[in-house]
């Protein structure tokens, strides 16, 4: 089972669209190197966002 995978593969195995995994990545600081997304880091920071409350706009 493959660990770094590139935003297409990564997005087929979650669920989201290539484009939504980037996007998600640049928001949680999750690094694309050299084109691969470490999938754990990924699925962990993902759910530790959603689990987080928004914060209150003023």
């Amino acid at each position: 089972m493959a660990i770094h995978l590139t935003p297409t593969e990564l997005g087929r195995e979650i669920g989201m669209h290539r484009r939504e995994v980037i996007t998600r990545c640049m928001e949680l600081g999750v690094p694309i190197f050299q084109g691969r997304i470490d999938k754990t880091l990924f699925v962990t920071s993902l759910r530790d966002a959603q689990a987080r409350p928004e914060p209150a706009k003023v």
